[in-house]
């Protein structure tokens, strides 16, 4: 009987993979379809959206599934940005991008890794206090090593020439030659479908059921003979990781790794987006991403439409995003997606009991902090 189980399980491991690999090259597809269609302004707020998209994915990790509170993740992308820079420090740099960011979240994730060690025995405000220390300190370390990380200029990054395949490919699927700006748009999108392919497999796994485990009930986890500090450390370094590769797409956007681009703000802001989007859901870490992108500007813009100068209505932004924060923490805990989401479920539901039928377990349900269920399984397992 184990051994039949085992076997449907490896089957549904399986299936949930290739469907998941299927789902990345439909989202490939429609990347490069969508960025040939919009103008280099949407080009490179497409390209913020998934550094900020991969960044908030990774935090979903850690403190969606683990539990763990990081108020530092900003500074983590600084390293990704900064060996990115080092790598590319002129255009005749024969280091291929993707080599690049693969350096990039290396170097980070050895970061994640001793950061996490170190905190791994801490807990709530105070392990959020050891990060926030850590993004304010991290920012320093190029003043200080200005002769080699610029100091408050910081180090510019030139984007080699487009890949001659890159060019093609979209040359046969849209007709029109792959500009600079979308050529770093659809670069950053592939990070973030990658991203997103491995984070999903990787939370469904027996490893993502101990970091649910821990952040359940670590008692119980200990109990089963979970190791607590190695499943944090683990979830630590997974996303800083994450947080190297949106680092590396921040840098290639805009073009240049300094200082003033990984103060506590950036760190601020990947937790805002983690909160809107969904605790534990990688499509809210998204939608938060993509809230934090346009939200500001659409802003402003009705702002400017108003009668307001351009002054007032850049400061109305901040409000209305407040605002809207505020609101989602009190009437959608879950975050937006979460909410929306479950009230597909309990729909679906209803309606499977008003035909009389038995509902089924939905599977893409996001976890959720406190949930008895993820503890049991995380526990057995």
């Amino acid at each position: 009987m184990s051994a039949i189980l085992a076997r449907a399980k490896a089957a549904r491991e399986t299936n949930t993979l290739l469907r998941h690999l299927l789902g990345a090259l439909l989202g490939l597809v429609l990347v490069v379809l969508v960025l040939q269609g919009v103008s280099d302004f949407r080009r490179f707020q497409l390209a913020e959206m998934a550094y900020l998209g991969i960044a908030a994915g990774g935090l979903t990790v850690l403190t969606g599934l683990n539990g763990q509170l990081s108020l530092g993740h900003g500074a983590l992308m600084a390293f990704g940005a900064y060996t990115t820079a080092l790598l590319l420090p002129d255009r005749d740099a024969g280091t291929p991008l993707v080599l690049v960011i693969l350096a990039a979240v290396l170097v980070t994730l050895v970061v994640g890794a001793l950061v996490g060690a170190a905190a791994a025995r801490l807990h709530g405000p105070y392990l959020a206090g050891a990060t926030l220390a850590l993004a304010v300190a991290v920012p320093g370390i190029a003043l200080y090593f200005k002769g080699t990380l610029g100091g408050e200029q910081g180090l510019r990054i030139v984007l080699p020439e487009i890949p001659t395949w890159a060019d093609d490919a979209t040359y046969f699927l849209t007709g029109q030659d792959l500009t600079p700006s979308g050529w770093v748009a659809f670069l950053g999108w592939a990070t973030l479908i990658v991203t997103f392919v491995l984070l999903a497999n990787l939370s469904r796994s027996r490893v993502g059921r101990r970091w649910r485990a821990v952040r359940d009930d670590e008692v119980a986890a200990q109990l089963a003979g979970i190791d607590l500090g190695r499943a944090r450390v683990s979830a630590f370094m997974v996303s800083a990781a994450a947080a190297g590769a949106a680092g590396a797409v921040l840098g290639i956007a805009v073009r240049l790794a300094a200082p003033s681009s990984f103060t506590l703000t950036l760190s601020l802001t990947l937790l805002a987006a983690v909160v809107l989007g969904g605790l534990g859901s990688l499509t809210g870490a998204l939608v938060g991403a993509a809230l934090l992108t346009f939200l500001p500007q659409v802003v402003t813009g009705l702002g400017t439409d108003a009668g307001l100068d351009d002054i007032a209505a850049a400061e109305l932004a901040p409000l209305v995003y407040g605002l809207v924060m505020v609101l989602v923490i009190l009437l959608a805990p879950s975050g937006l997606y979460g909410t929306v989401h479950r009230a597909l479920v309990v729909r679906r539901t209803r309606r499977a009991l008003a035909s009389g039928a038995r509902p089924a377990a939905d599977p893409a349900t996001p976890e959720t902090p406190g949930s008895t269920t993820t503890t049991r399984e995380g526990a057995t397992r």
